[in-house]
């Protein structure tokens, strides 16, 4: 079936209507397992000679800190009442082949993966795609612009995790409304020929968004997880791994190994059932470099390090450079300065820096969330890290386009 239409401004209310049809299916569908479940178990204990057990209760040792257990949808079923157009299936298409072909150097375009630091308006998220869509045409022959479509936020400790997990931003953790949600906003933007990224936190999320996302960057508190290094493995997107909060390149050039190589690890299937996956590995993991909690690490000597740490390991010397967090100092507007210095790099001929990540919004700088009043936000302005406006990353654009075109340029007279 169609997706159900719905205007800018209420993809929220469209996808509480879905989610809560999609509940009513689902409970209904878990009741008919259980129900097949009570009907064959017996015969099977019978056949293996088990006794029927006594009817037991676990007083004090199962679920003791749990206090819900909530249906929730599942994968098949969002995809089936919200399928992708073959505007959107042409978009991640085409930006994936981009984005593979530019880590593999195949294109000698720069990949730019601009946006909020995180998703929390789906109107403002389909504005600011709007703008993308305007800076692709523009710089088409220099940059493959990409955008930052994060729905989930990893915590240091506790806060806000993001439009995937509580949409309407007061607590309510409509959890399947985030997720039928973010599909129907990432549908959005690749219909405007806009491909998205993402940063994948959960083993379930993804499965969500199948087919959606052209690039998934490995957050700097994930990155030493080995059952996320495993799942990425899979992915059919392109991928890259942060250096760690403290700095170390080692433990993202581990996570390229690990995910490079071919997995096999439990996981759940389309519908949410558990299922053992193989994978073949994915060949386009990179390092990302994003600075660390004492100071940026995005110099000239630093790319020569790391380097020369990708080459000592048998990995392609590759590498993707995020403008903000440790290399901006948590300044949003420092990201000026480490765009300008990664752009003189670029232009002299330096090859390794394939991609650049800029954290950036309709409105520059950041605002507090207030839980018991999310309508009082601005629009259009960060509600995590504070990210540089319209009218810079235009400029950050320009700057970045005419560093691609004299590198390209040196190495034709090369």
């Amino acid at each position: 079936m169609d997706e159900p239409t719905a205007p800018v401004d209420d993809i929220l209310g469209t996808a509480t209507q879905i989610a809560d049809l999609l509940v009513e299916v689902q409970t209904r569908v878990n009741a008919q397992i259980d129900a097949t479940l009570t009907e064959l178990l017996p015969e099977v204990r019978e056949r293996l000679g088990v006794a029927q057990p006594e009817p037991a209760e676990l007083p004090g040792l199962a679920n003791t800190r749990i206090t819900g257990l909530s249906v929730v949808v599942t994968p098949a079923a969002v995809a089936t009442v919200v399928p992708l157009s073959k505007e959107s299936l042409g978009t991640t298409q085409a930006g994936r082949q981009a984005a593979a072909d530019i880590v593999a150097g195949a294109d000698e375009r720069l990949a730019v993966i601009a946006g909020p630091c995180s998703i929390h308006d789906p109107a403002a998220a389909l504005e600011y795609a709007g703008f993308l869509a305007r800076m692709r045409e523009r710089h088409g022959e220099d940059l493959e612009i990409l955008m930052r479509t994060y729905t989930e936020k990893p915590r240091t400790e506790v806060d806000w995790k993001g439009f995937a997990y509580d949409p309407f931003l007061d607590g309510s953790s409509r959890i399947s409304v985030g997720l039928v949600a973010t599909r129907m906003l990432m549908c959005r933007i690749t219909e405007q020929g806009v491909p998205v990224a993402a940063e994948p936190l959960n083993a379930l999320t993804p499965q969500y968004v199948d087919g959606l996302i052209t690039y998934n960057g490995v957050g700097a508190r994930n990155v030493t997880d080995q059952t996320a290094r495993e799942r990425v493995s899979g992915f059919s997107s392109v991928v890259g791994f942060k250096n760690s909060p403290e700095g170390s390149v080692d433990s993202a050039i581990q996570a390229v190994v690990a995910a490079r190589a071919p997995h096999e690890f439990l996981g759940v299937d389309q519908h949410g059932v558990s299922a053992q996956l193989s994978t073949t590995g994915n060949e386009t993991g990179h390092v990302i470099l994003r600075g660390t909690k004492d100071g940026p690490n995005y110099s000239a000597a630093h790319i020569a390090e790391t380097r020369q740490k990708l080459a000592a390991r048998g990995l392609p010397e590759v590498l993707v450079v995020d403008a903000s967090h440790g290399n901006s100092q948590k300044n949003h507007l420092r990201q000026i300065d480490v765009v300008r210095d990664l752009a003189g790099q670029i232009a002299g001929g330096e090859r390794a820096i394939r991609g650049v990540m800029i954290e950036s919004n309709l409105v520059a700088g950041r605002q507090d969330l207030d839980q018991r009043h999310p309508e009082a936000l601005e629009y259009g302005k960060s509600v995590t890290d504070a990210c540089v406006d319209l009218p810079t990353t235009e400029a950050l654009f320009a700057e970045l386009a005419a560093a691609s075109r004299a590198r390209r340029a040196g190495a034709g007279r090369g």
